[in-house]
């Protein structure tokens, strides 16, 4: 049912200049962080670019053009892209995206025949948010080194560090200062300032701009052509059991945004379908040599503040995304922004998600004075962080996030006392 203050509707079409703005704000919106990905794990940015707006218009056909929601690069994946490429090259990643993917298959099938709730009883809120916890905690030495260092040392350097909080400084003032389109898109704001302060102190590089020619086709990781397709344990358990945690973001991502725009997405099209869309564009994603996606919040705070839903406009944005990842100059550009630059963004990025999870214990009414509740969360957090590992054999390891993210699950199921249920917040979002 439609809201009294909507601008416009889902199914709504605005008129061909509107359409080309509403899709612009929606594709910088999403740009800067869904750029940053790829930097951070050595993909190329025009393959996110180009995967996220197949990716894109793939979830929207899976749910019937139902659902307002852009598909970008998942934060949640960078370790463990960067883990198994340590292991056994880029392939392997993207390997590993592909049975992440087949999980989302799995999980739908699940939810179609037998209902949601099962889900929200295995991955409550003691569960999921200390693992994000630990995955932006696990990530901020990297931003730290990126936002000091010269690239490619470990040599300190004042002038990196003070573009890197240029940055920062610029993202924070986009996010607290500004109101509107400009405070959802402090990463964008943030690149930008560092990129003309960068200039200004002489750390951009434009050779690489100068050689690149104006159409481009993004660079494709195809497994069979450009790697061999190699599967071992290790690299199943670094990829696969982040999916407990990018499942659960999904299902909160489509609980506010039904509430934006007034429908029930849990019901219709129905979490099965939102969840075989989302898997669908990891899969082609990971097949073309792009990161696994996720539905992004920044696109959803754009559809709060505009209050326009339209779902062309989402898709508009997606085949914007696309023409962009061919343009073989402004890909160049992009690569020529400094790593201190994305460090400093990144200690702003890293430090929201461990926020996050810290959020979602808040809002979902945690009791740490349960004892149960503090031991979930505590060896979570211990483990994730700590680096512990599991050597089953040489080549079979479980380690960092995931084997977090594995004992959250087990400890939740296992110890004794009544779990807190995510069906309960989730219910009441279903209700209202």
């Amino acid at each position: 049912m439609k809201n009294a203050q909507t601008v416009i509707d889902i199914n709504e079409r605005p008129s061909a200049g509107k359409l080309t703005t509403l899709s612009l704000q929606h594709m910088f919106a999403m740009f800067g962080a869904t750029i940053l990905v790829p930097q951070l794990v050595g993909l190329s940015p025009s393959i996110a670019l180009l995967t996220s707006g197949i990716a894109t218009l793939i979830f929207m056909f899976v749910t019937k053009f139902q659902v307002p929601a852009y598909l970008g690069s998942s934060f949640a994946f960078i370790i463990p892209i960067q883990m198994a490429t340590e292991q056994g090259g880029i392939g392997s990643a993207m390997i590993g995206s592909l049975f992440v993917a087949i999980v989302y298959f799995i999980v739908a099938l699940i939810i179609w025949k037998t209902g949601y709730k099962w889900i929200m009883k295995l991955l409550p809120p003691i569960v999921v948010a200390p693992v994000i916890i630990v995955i932006g905690l696990a990530l901020s030495p990297v931003a730290i080194n990126m936002a000091m260092n010269i690239p490619g040392t470990s040599e300190y350097s004042m002038l990196h560090f003070s573009a890197a909080l240029v940055t920062l400084a610029a993202a924070v003032s986009a996010t607290l200062f500004f109101k509107g389109i400009i405070s959802l898109m402090p990463v964008l704001i943030g690149i930008i300032v560092g990129y003309v302060y960068s200039l200004a102190i002489g750390i951009v590089d434009f050779s690489s701009v100068l050689k690149a020619k104006w159409i481009a086709s993004p660079d494709f990781l195809i497994p069979g052509i450009s790697y061999d397709f190699t599967i071992t344990p290790t690299l199943l358990v670094l990829m696969v059991p982040i999916a407990i945690v990018t499942i659960s973001e999904h299902i909160g991502h489509q609980l506010v945004l039904g509430k934006i725009v007034n429908r029930n997405y849990i019901k219709e099209p129905g979490l099965h379908r939102s969840l075989l869309g989302d898997g669908l564009g990891t899969f082609i994603s990971g097949l073309l040599g792009g990161p696994p996606k996720t539905t992004y919040g920044e696109n959803i705070g754009v559809l709060a503040i505009t209050r326009v839903y339209s779902v062309y406009v989402i898709g508009g944005a997606a085949i914007l995304a696309i023409f962009f990842s061919f343009l073989g100059k402004v890909m160049a550009l992009i690569s020529t922004i400094p790593t201190a630059v994305l460090g400093g963004i990144s200690i702003l990025l890293f430090g929201i998600i461990a926020s996050s999870g810290l959020r979602m214990l808040v809002d979902s009414n945690i009791d740490f004075g349960d004892k149960r509740n503090l031991v979930i969360s505590s060896i979570i957090l211990v483990i994730g962080i700590g680096g512990a590992k599991l050597h089953f054999t040489d080549t079979f390891v479980i380690e960092g996030m995931a084997l977090a993210a594995i004992v959250g699950v087990l400890l939740n199921l296992l110890l004794p006392g009544k779990p807190q249920e995510a069906i309960d917040s989730t219910q009441e979002h279903v209700n209202n």
